[in-house]
């Protein structure tokens, strides 16, 4: 009788432990073993296998999956790295389980950031190939002016990344305002676009990812309705694995 294999990385993005990409960092650098045996890249797991990660044994999820929704402040780390860095996201929160953001915020921005130990969901939301939307409240240093909306909107080409932006929605909220709807996620994109036009940011909000909506206060956090993680499954359709959201427990903001 032929038992089923999966995929080293997979098992650990299914145990909850980290997102498939954070997994095989994880196998590369050695950190994982299977029976005590460090093993190869794409290297499948049985069910009889004994799997760590820095001799922590990772076992089968047996509850259900945590969506958060939290308006990260200025100056905490989206990283899950607590020995490196003292400001991280992992470590504000709290939160009684082991979660991961997905994706990142930089650390002078602030707004709504999305954490989960669901690890196959991670890719599925960040592939810019989809196109999911993330929107920006952003105030600059100087007055902004039609020629910056118009530029801002039209995609510029960022020479130390190699890569042009997206055409984007773009619009201004009054004399140093402005509000930008992204389906892109290059490192300090709107920071980097504004420098090439000559603004400097002043603040950067993240308001909006999809369909979720920042509405907690800031530092606080809470967990995604069912409602919206419906529409969050309907967004992402296309590769979402089956889940059922009577699972979700909302709860009030916590933080």
């Amino acid at each position: 009788m032929s038992q089923e294999l999966k995929r080293l990385n997979k098992y650990l993005s299914e145990a909850g432990y980290c997102s498939r990409r954070a997994a095989d960092r994880l196998i590369d650098a050695g950190r994982v073993t299977i029976n005590d045996v460090v093993p190869e890249m794409g290297t499948k797991v049985a069910t009889e296998d004994v799997v760590k990660v820095d001799g922590e044994i990772i076992g089968e999820r047996k509850q259900a999956f945590v969506y958060l929704a939290f308006n990260k402040p200025v100056g905490i780390v989206c990283t899950t790295d607590t020995r490196v860095e003292k400001d991280n996201i992992i470590d504000y929160i709290n939160y009684p389980k082991r979660i991961f953001p997905i994706g990142r915020l930089d650390k002078p921005s602030e707004g709504l950031i999305l954490l989960t130990d669901d690890g196959d969901i991670v890719n599925k939301i960040l592939r810019a190939s989809n196109n999911h939307e993330k929107e920006y409240i952003v105030t600059v240093d100087q007055p902004i002016s039609q020629t910056f909306i118009e530029r801002m909107s039209g995609g510029i080409y960022l020479e130390d990344l190699g890569k042009r932006t997206k055409k984007c929605s773009v619009k201004k909220i009054d004399k140093f305002t402005f509000s930008i709807i992204l389906t892109q996620g290059l490192n300090r994109q709107i920071r980097r676009m504004c420098e090439y036009l000559n603004y400097e940011v002043q603040t950067l909000k993240r308001v909006r990812i999809m369909n979720i909506k920042l509405d907690m206060p800031l530092g606080k956090y809470r967990e995604l309705t069912k409602e919206e993680f419906n529409t969050l499954s309907e967004l992402i359709s296309e590769s979402i694995k089956t889940f059922d959201p009577n699972q979700l427990n909302p709860r009030k903001d916590r933080g």
